[in-house]
């Protein structure tokens, strides 16, 4: 009982911390192409923030599902649930789509959002293209929370 608990909170942790690790390189790339354009234009701030903050939503995605086996866990308060060791391995398997779609778009969305950054710096007007671009990134983290939505979803605990 107490080892399919902690696969369970494993399988959160995995979602947390590898979406994070994807957003904070991420965010970090724009940031630093973003730095380097607004040290010649200060003005450009408002256009390059939403470039900036697009890679960070991939640390979003493992968040709200870290949250979901929490509260599928019973960890915030009320009956705690005492999942199987084949049931901890579902949660944990279940997290994984997130947890590494949020790794690699997070990353690859802040390069393409960094060559957005340059991009606005030339032609400020056409700032919507890169967003667009990096919109594209994000299809599969968004695929991925969607499916650990879906696969969480499908296991049931007894409490």
């Amino acid at each position: 009982m107490e080892l399919g608990l902690t696969l369970a909170i494993l399988g959160g942790a995995f979602a947390v911390i590898l979406g994070g690790i994807g957003s904070a390189i991420g965010v970090g790339l724009a940031g630093q192409a973003s730095s380097g354009v607004m040290s010649e234009d200060p003005e450009k701030f408002g256009s390059l923030l939403l470039l900036v903050a697009l890679p960070g939503t991939q640390g979003i995605y493992g968040f709200l599902s870290a949250f979901l086996v929490i509260l599928k866990l019973g960890l915030t308060g009320g009956s705690l649930a005492s999942p199987t060791i084949f049931q901890g391995w579902q949660i944990l398997i279940a997290c994984l789509p997130v947890a590494f779609t949020g790794l690699v778009s997070g990353i690859h969305q802040g390069k393409v959002c960094a060559s957005g950054v340059y991009m606005v710096a030339k032609q400020p007007k056409d700032l919507m293209k890169p967003v667009i671009m990096a919109a594209l990134v994000e299809t599969y983290a968004v695929l991925g929370l969607l499916i650990t939505i879906l696969l969480l979803n499908g296991i049931a605990l007894k409490t």
